[in-house]
């Protein structure tokens, strides 16, 4: 397929999807544009507030747990009540959180902070595969959801190397430097939640689907009918230290060990952000080809290497190309995130996230504090092979669930394995 031929299928994908689809993914890269305005700081932020390894670790888990509390909640609420109610109260709790961020004046204040941008972060992030879940054919799926994360990326280009200079304008990379970058994240959410308000609808699918099946009934349907849950629900805890432990101490690392400014920094985060951008096309397009579980096999050890580079690393080169090959992670992400949608009813897709989002929950309580006790009793280098290693333990679990690709709902019951 030319690259002519990929772009005008890619454009037909997307004309084709209903309002919520589109919305949603405004919505998605508004939000991504003004967290990665500060995300890739906010370590270093904290640290300079006067938190060590260890209490960064402490504090991040405080906010794991918070969300593991939410999660299945929410994901009741979105099957029940519908996806409107829980972007808005997500992206309004997100905007209070980074207030509170850019009014602490020590490490401890930003506590409530963290938690309640955790508990916002897992409200969203509970809703959001929802709508693709819902509005994407299964032969399609894969591509759509790269799609998807290749639009609303592209913001992500941008948004950490103007920081930089805001950095730089207000002081450099310290508390009085980054600090006024959470207040222009929050006209920017403000914003967004008025938009959210006044644009989205719900997928009609899940408009449709509603169901009245009471809290506990709910959760015993997506373990009865799902393929694979329990499995599964491992594998996506092994996923998502990844993210946790990248956004806690890579920054932190680079900073501190490898001497990197925030130049170097925001860098890293664009690099990282250009590949999905430019791949993640491709990517979907393979994965509804050749299987999805096949191309996280390719992409995840490109992330491996990553860390290993980044270890490493002599100078601002093989920073900013370790920040390169991170971006295989997000591909390895929303690939995967294609079986997940495929794995229970489209009905009770909220509590699935749900679920996923308890135990995602429960693994931001501990893995922040192991990441904390890593760096300052083994040493800084070593948070990065504890990491290869969970992706590893990752790719085992996942050789043994079934490829998803092309499989019915349907016929979910019929072709479930024993767990």
């Amino acid at each position: 397929m030319t690259i002519k031929e990929s772009i005008q299928k890619s454009l037909h994908l997307l004309t084709k999807q209903e309002r919520s689809f589109k919305i949603n993914l405004l919505r998605q890269s508004s939000q991504n544009f003004f967290r990665s305005f500060t995300i890739q700081y906010q370590s270093i932020y904290i640290t300079k507030l006067g938190a060590s390894a260890l209490q960064l670790g402490i504090a991040n888990s405080i906010g794991g747990f918070a969300s593991a509390l939410v999660a299945i909640p929410i994901g009741w609420f979105a099957d029940r009540r519908g996806l409107k109610k829980v972007f808005m109260f997500g992206t309004v709790l997100m905007a209070f959180a980074a207030t509170i961020f850019a009014l602490a004046s020590n490490w401890v204040m930003i506590i409530p902070a963290l938690i309640l941008d955790a508990l916002a972060l897992r409200i969203v992030m509970t809703a959001c595969p929802m709508v693709c879940g819902s509005c994407l054919k299964n032969e399609e799926r894969a591509t759509g959801m790269q799609l998807c994360d290749t639009i609303s990326a592209a913001p992500r280009l941008i948004s950490p190397i103007l920081a930089a200079f805001l950095i730089t304008l207000f002081g450099g990379l310290a508390v009085a430097g980054i600090k006024p970058l959470y207040l222009i994240q929050v006209v920017g959410l403000v914003l967004l939640a008025i938009l959210v308000n006044r644009k989205f609808m719900d997928p009609s699918q899940i408009e449709a689907s509603k169901i009245e099946l009471n809290f506990l009934e709910g959760m015993k349907e997506v373990f009865n009918q799902g393929i694979m849950v329990k499995r599964w629900i491992l594998c996506t805890c092994l996923s998502s230290i990844p993210l946790m432990l990248n956004q806690i101490y890579l920054p932190k690392f680079a900073s501190e060990v490898k001497g990197a400014n925030q130049f170097i920094i925001g860098g890293m985060a664009t690099a990282s952000a250009a590949i999905p951008l430019v791949l993640s096309l491709a990517t979907g397009m393979l994965a509804d080809v050749i299987g999805r579980k096949k191309v996280v096999y390719l992409t995840l050890p490109v992330y491996c290497s990553s860390l290993l580079l980044l270890i490493y690393a002599t100078d601002s080169t093989m920073l900013i190309a370790s920040g390169v090959l991170q971006g295989f992670l997000m591909l390895a992400g929303v690939t995967q995130g294609a079986i997940t949608a495929e794995l229970v009813p489209t009905s009770l897709l909220g509590r699935w996230y749900g679920i996923l989002g308890l135990f995602r929950g429960i693994t931001s309580l501990i893995i922040p504090l192991i990441g904390g006790v890593i760096w300052s009793i083994v040493s800084p280098s070593h948070v990065f092979p504890f990491l290869i290693l969970t992706q590893v333990a990752r790719v085992l679990i996942l050789i043994t669930v079934p490829e998803t690709l092309r499989n019915e709902r349907s016929k979910t019951t019929k072709n479930r394995s024993v767990e």
